[in-house]
């Protein structure tokens, strides 16, 4: 048999003739039409829609070439496999180049320039570079439709993600919670939990020592009690300082400093006040030399001692009068520190729980929180008015030592938290989000993991399972513009509130025409009021968040199909997916998403 080959093959010019003899006869689409005809058996394939406001990287080919050398075999193998593109087109991605782009640093300036004109910015890059991935993929030699995609800014699929959302609603699986929340002041928005674990990065931040003195009882009189932190900018904000009631706490005189003041610190972080006696040169004993011990306590005997507090922002507030004292929780460790731990309900989570349960804050309180929404300072504390909490620790610090109060000034070198968007450093806040009530379902999460096939088997054993033990409550809420609106009206005098699953049961409610409500976004949303029947006289509104786009995303099954307003009975013959593919960061983004939305639902 004589060869056909040429004498030499040119790689790339074949590969450009194979391309164009598949656009020219239609291959792929022809293919489909076939197992159609045929009746093949339908395999379900989840493709995960990036955002085409970037162009693709080898991130993506590496995981398209995945997704069409399986989604091949399907269809070699007797089967008929939909592959439709798809965009993800909202959230901080977007906003965020928006922001850039014309200047926006603050949410005010956003709601100055107007909701309708910011959106209209958003949604002119959304699919800035569509072109460019169709021909990068098509070049690639996968198969995919991009004549039939979806995108996440579709009123159809935006429709879909109220009814996902609807259905939590109906099941109770919804709630408006006030939580320490992880927080972008670059984006002005809560991020969830998980999204907080995606950049992590090795900073250096200050670490300060500073002396709280006792007023109460009297036996105390002169001694102040000791409290480290690496956020020097949650100090104007400090309500409490907590020990561990099981530990031991010992009164020491320093012996380094004339003045001999007296202090109180955990017996086993002297350490953290005296750094050399961990060093193998020192010769000790170093009580006698650096301290003298005067009273050694247990933990449980300093719980109920008032202090001096570091500055009087706050002592005309509400609560004052339940402020500045020590509490207990063993939270508290000898780890670090020095063993008494500084609370500041509004900026962290331990914080704003050993305060409640103490009886320090309440639910009805307005929590001291003198920080806005781009993180800021407010005119509470104006020292630092008007300045960025990050870049105001260095005016506190001088502050504490100008009123001796700054015992110890160093730094820390840690992992910290970044945004995932920004690349701009979180803060955690106390802020009002609406949360997927995901702890009271997480057993069933893990049984639907357990039943998922995943590849390699490790990931589902080991990373993805550690992950669904530990999930919690899902922030889907973000105060935000460019997105899906949380479909929520309420009344806030009347504390009435209702959800909207689908644009014909808002027409219904607010007397409207369905066939004017073409587009759901903010702009159109809120404009809309309803008639409360529960409270005749009185209206409702829309509540002022969107969703976070990885709420779309994970509702990307449904929404993708307008399910369950379109193709119901085949969406349901389909579901769940035979096949999904990307990569491994996925397990905490959208594969975590899908799980969550897709357990809740069915």
């Amino acid at each position: 048999m004589t060869s056909v080959l040429p004498p030499a093959l040119n790689f790339s010019e074949s590969e450009e003739e194979i391309c164009k003899k598949w656009s020219n006869e239609d291959t792929f689409h022809t293919q489909d039409r076939l197992a159609a005809e045929r009746g093949d058996k339908v395999y379900t394939f989840y493709d995960g829609p990036p955002f085409a406001t970037g162009l693709p990287h080898y991130g993506h080919i590496l995981a398209g070439t995945i997704k069409d050398v399986v989604t091949r075999y399907a269809c070699l193998t007797g089967h008929r496999v939909s592959r439709r593109a798809g965009w993800d087109c909202h959230g901080l991605p977007v906003e965020y180049e928006i922001d850039q782009m014309l200047g926006i640093k603050h949410r005010d300036d956003v709601l100055a320039m107007g909701i309708d004109k910011y959106n209209a910015e958003c949604r002119k890059i959304v699919t800035r570079y569509t072109k460019e991935w169709e021909s990068t993929v098509t070049r690639l030699g996968r198969w995919i439709d991009f004549e039939n995609d979806y995108k996440t800014m579709d009123v159809t699929f935006m429709e879909s993600v109220w009814w996902v959302f609807g259905e939590l609603w109906r099941k109770n699986l919804v709630y408006l919670g006030c939580k320490v929340m992880p927080y972008s002041t670059k984006c002005s928005t809560p991020l969830s939990n998980f999204e907080a674990g995606l950049n992590y990065k090795d900073v250096s931040d200050p670490a300060v020592v500073v002396s709280f003195p006792v007023t109460n009882p009297a036996e105390y009189e002169g001694v102040s009690l000791l409290a480290w932190t690496t956020t020097p900018w949650t100090l104007p904000s400090n309500l409490a300082l907590c020990v561990n009631a099981e530990m031991d706490y010992v009164v020491i005189e320093d012996l380094t400093n004339d003045s001999k003041p007296k202090y109180i610190i955990l017996k086993e972080r002297l350490v953290q006040l005296y750094p050399k006696i961990s060093s193998k040169k020192f010769k000790g004993p170093a009580e006698g030399k650096l301290y003298n011990i005067l009273k050694t306590v247990k933990g449980v005997e300093l719980v109920g001692l008032t202090y001096t507090p570091l500055f009087d922002f706050f002592k005309e507030h509400e609560g004052a009068k339940e402020f500045w004292r020590v509490v207990a929780d063993p939270y508290v460790t000898s780890d670090g520190g020095t063993g008494i731990v500084h609370q500041s309900p509004a900026f962290g989570e331990d914080d704003y729980r050993v305060c409640m349960s103490n009886g320090i804050i309440s639910k009805e309180m307005d929590i001291p929180c003198p920080v806005d929404a781009s993180g800021l300072f407010t005119k509470e504390v104006p020292l630092v008015e008007g300045i960025h909490v990050k870049e105001a620790d260095l005016a506190l610090m001088d502050a504490l030592k100008s009123i001796g109060r700054l015992v110890q000034k160093g730094s820390i070198n840690h992992s910290y938290p970044y945004c995932w968007r920004s690349d701009s450093p979180l803060i955690y806040r106390t802020i009002p989000s609406w949360f997927v009530n995901v702890e009271s379902f997480r057993d069933r999460i893990l049984e639907c993991n357990e039943s998922t096939r995943w590849v390699p088997d490790a990931v589902k054993t080991g990373r993805m399972r550690g992950w669904l033990r530990e999930a919690r409550d899902w922030a889907v809420s973000r105060n935000r513009f460019w997105g899906t609106p949380i479909p929520i009206w309420h009344n806030s005098e009347t504390k009435e509130y209702i959800c909207i699953s689908s644009r014909q049961e808002l027409a219904e409610l607010a007397g409207i025409d369905v066939e004017t409500i073409t587009d759901i976004h903010r702009e159109f949303m809120d404009k809309i009021t309803i008639p409360s029947k529960k409270h005749p006289g009185t209206v409702l509104v829309r509540v002022d968040e969107v969703f976070d786009c990885w709420f779309e995303s994970g509702s990307m099954p449904y929404a993708q199909r307008h399910y369950p307003f379109d193709e119901k009975d085949d969406f349901e013959s389909q579901f769940p997916a035979d096949f999904i593919a990307e990569g491994l960061d996925q397990t905490r983004g959208w594969f975590y998403t899908l799980q969550i939305l897709a357990t809740a639902l069915f």
